[in-house]
């Protein structure tokens, strides 16, 4: 079975799951989009040692956090961290200059989705792919097959849909002259309800359902699996991991079920669903 990693809200859900989870994926303050918990003081890590920690540097950087980006590096290598997940090539590069005892994650998003480009990175000493929310459970399995690098592949909660550095909810705001301190906003289209967050950093809109891949899990064959409690209740957040952490093929369609049932907001993703793209001819 493979390893459990969950993205915290804060320390007191770490405390509340580290006894049945392998591990966590943390932020970096201002250097990490995505997840729910940025830390300044690495010295908290020291809290979790036991456990496989993935540190996220996943912006977009700017040339001014370029040293941020060197010093941070450097002071992890001081912590006991499985390794840190990247987007951009700044990332890469400051870490191959250094001698640092954990790996890289290729953690481009929505591009991480062919065993052909991770197999690229891992010539380049890359030993990890955060695979994309995109792709379906059949190429996942292809991906497992060809790729020379250990995976790591979303298995329930609220995917990121777009990121964007413009402040798109306190421009609406500051435009209408309207207040509102809320942490989280929600866009409606077609029906459907799409969380929104807009912080220091930009703006990153989630999917509409949460990510039940509980069935598809048994088919894989992957490092860690990412169950991510954004915006979900701890009490049924912590029932999922063990529903997770228990599941085998004679409990399957019953645990399924306990998910499906625990959400009205719930789906499969893109793990059942090929994306068929066609190019369209101009007569």
């Amino acid at each position: 079975m493979s390893k459990i990693l969950t993205m915290p809200k804060d320390m007191n859900e770490i405390l509340d799951t580290k006894e049945i989870v392998d591990g966590f994926i943390i932020g970096i303050k201002n250097l990490s989009i995505n997840v729910n918990m940025c830390i300044e003081n690495l010295e908290l890590l020291n809290d979790i040692k036991d456990k496989d920690i993935f540190i996220s540097l996943n912006k977009n950087m700017h040339n001014n956090d370029l040293k941020k980006i060197k010093d941070i590096l450097i002071e992890l290598n001081n912590y006991n961290i499985k390794g840190v997940m990247f987007y951009d090539m700044a990332v890469l590069n400051i870490y191959k200059s250094l001698n640092l005892n954990y790996d890289l994650v290729w953690a481009m998003e929505h591009a991480v989705t062919n065993y052909m480009t991770i197999n690229f990175y891992n010539d380049l000493g890359i030993n990890y792919a955060y695979l994309s929310s995109d792709i379906t459970e059949n190429e996942i399995i292809n991906i497992e097959k060809h790729s020379k690098s250990k995976l790591i592949v979303n298995m329930f909660g609220y995917l990121p849909m777009f990121a964007s550095k413009r402040h798109i909810v306190k421009n609406y705001l500051n435009y209408f002259n309207l207040k509102d301190k809320s942490k989280i906003n929600y866009i409606e289209n077609e029906g459907n309800i799409y969380p929104i967050i807009d912080n220091n950093l930009g703006t990153v809109c989630l999917s509409c359902n949460i990510l039940n891949g509980i069935k598809s899990y048994l088919n894989l064959d992957v490092e860690y699996i990412v169950l991510n409690s954004f915006n979900i209740d701890l009490d049924k957040f912590i029932e999922v991991i063990k529903l997770f952490k228990s599941v085998n093929k004679n409990n399957i369609e019953e645990y399924n079920k306990k998910i499906n049932n625990s959400f009205k907001n719930i789906d499969t993703g893109f793990l059942n669903k090929e994306t068929i793209y066609k190019v369209k001819k101009n007569d």
